[in-house]
Order: C-alpha cells, then structure tokens, then sequence
C-alpha cells in the first residue's frame, strides 16, 4: 500500500513525534510514505482568515503535487486535512473556484486523488484487522479517551469521513490495540486552537473544562490526531491536572513493540513514561 504523505510544518517542529511514530508504524503496516516533494504550507489559520483565494491555493498546491505523483496523500495534522479536504471538496464542486485556483496556480487540476486523514487511512485502508495482526503487547489496562477535536469532522459536507458528532474509528482502533476507550462528551470539542497565542485565557478555560471531562471520565490518558490539539492540551492544563496525551499513533507503536517508543514520548511536556512502565509491568 502506498501514499503520497504530507506531514505539514507542526510535524516538522512541535509536533515531531507524531511524525516518527506515523512513519515507525507505516514501515511495520508494509505501508509505504511518498513525501510530497516541495510541499507548502497549508495556510491553516493565517490564509482563511485573510484570503479565501489563498487558502484554497495553498492546499490546493499539494494537491496537484499528489495528483503528479498519481497517490491519495495521507495528512496526519488536523487542521492540514482540513484545509487540503476542504480546498479539495471546493474546488471539485465549484467550476468558477478551480478555474480561479488553477489561474493563480498556473496549472490544471484534476481532482484524480482522495486526501485523507491518517487515522482514516490506517482503520479504513490498512484496516482494523491487519492492524490487530501486528500486535505484540496488548496495551490491557490503559483507559483513554479518544479526542478526535474539531478539525477532523467539522465542516461534516467538506472533510467528514464518519459521524461527525459521533466518530468511532480511533476508539475502535484503541480496542483493537487492547486498550479500553471510556465513553465522554468531548470527544469533538475544540481546545481553542491557535487562540492559545493571542487569548490564553479562553484557551486555559476550553482545554480545562476537556481535561476535567477526560479525568472525571476515569481516564488514564488522552488519545488524539492533532498536533495542536496535543500542544494545548499538555501546556495549558490546571488544576494540577497531568494526564499524557498521545497521539494515536504512538500507542500503536508502543502495542506493536516498536524500538524506538521512548524517542518519542521524551518529547512530551506531560512525561507518559510512569504510565508505560506501569503497564509493561502489569502486561
């Protein structure tokens, strides 16, 4: 199986444990990652929030890139697939923007490949059965809650791939890991996203009330898709509140036995390594 990949900027900087462990637990899948050559920005908030044009055809840029590499590019970071699957579903649904975008692109777009979320890839390409074949060491005793945020499911008509109120997939995935995902509430809440810049406050307020929700729940941790999601969570918490926040794909790094685990979770602000160890002992 093979993609095209984009890994974004937040991969490249705050978010690079995300991309080790996408790569580590690809390579195990027999699941191979093309990177996008040249790759841009995605615009993510600075784009839409000046210029509609520019932010279909910063996305869309990418997507021509994949379309001449003829693969469906896999997009870890959140609100990067937001954006790619937004300008992707504008452009083929609009003949007036794609002629505009492909103006200011100077190119023909063709609409020939599929962007997709990397949590979509793994549990609907790879599937939940090839994924539970690679397990060595049951993640047994570790309650979660899976925190799929805004960006992955909202608009529901653009980017949605499942129920957007309601997404299954990454609690599916957890179970198939052996882990236990706790039923919550706020599961697609937002955590105040790059508010955390310029309104900390709000942001301390919106990923507080997510954090009490996730203890309240009896979780252990925190599973997410989003770098940003993950930044906030960790750094602006209250409360004393210290509950490590994966992202999905370093559980399942950790559950295929993978060597290069501890790599990944020293990059935390919240340190997960009483809780690996707690389970590498009860395991």
């Amino acid at each position: 199986m093979k993609f095209a990949y984009y890994p974004g900027c937040s991969l490249e900087s705050t978010g690079q444990e995300f991309d080790y462990s996408i790569r580590a637990v690809s390579k195990a899948l027999d699941v191979e990652l093309v990177e996008l050559p040249d790759w841009v920005c995605c615009g993510s908030t600075s784009a839409h929030a000046t210029s509609h044009k520019l932010a279909l055809a910063l996305p869309a840029q990418n997507l021509v890139i994949a379309e001449e590499q003829r693969l469906d590019p896999v997009v870890p970071c959140s609100a990067c697939y937001n954006r790619l699957k937004t300008a992707e579903h504008a452009i083929k649904t609009n003949d007036e923007l794609r002629k505009q975008v492909e103006s200011l692109l100077g190119c023909r777009f063709t609409g020939e490949v599929q962007t997709k979320s990397a949590l979509e890839a793994f549990t609907k390409d790879v599937g939940l059965t090839a994924i539970t074949k690679r397990v060595e060491r049951k993640l047994t005793g570790l309650k979660v809650v899976c925190y799929y945020g805004c960006l992955t499911s909202r608009p529901p008509e653009a980017v949605a791939f499942e129920d957007p109120e309601n997404p299954q997939s990454m609690d599916k995935l957890m179970k198939a890991l052996g882990a236990e995902p706790l039923t919550w509430s706020y599961k697609t809440d937002c955590c105040g996203a790059s508010l955390s810049i310029t309104k900390a406050d709000i942001v301390y307020s919106m990923t507080g009330r997510i954090l009490d929700a996730a203890v309240e729940a009896g979780a252990q941790a925190i599973v997410t898709t989003c770098p940003l999601c993950q930044t906030n969570l960790e750094t602006r918490r209250r409360g004393g509140i210290d509950i490590p926040v994966f992202y999905f794909t370093e559980l399942m790094g950790l559950a295929f036995g993978l060597p290069d685990t501890n790599r990944w979770f020293k990059k935390h602000m919240v340190d997960p390594m009483p809780l690996v160890r707690s389970l590498t002992e009860t395991g």
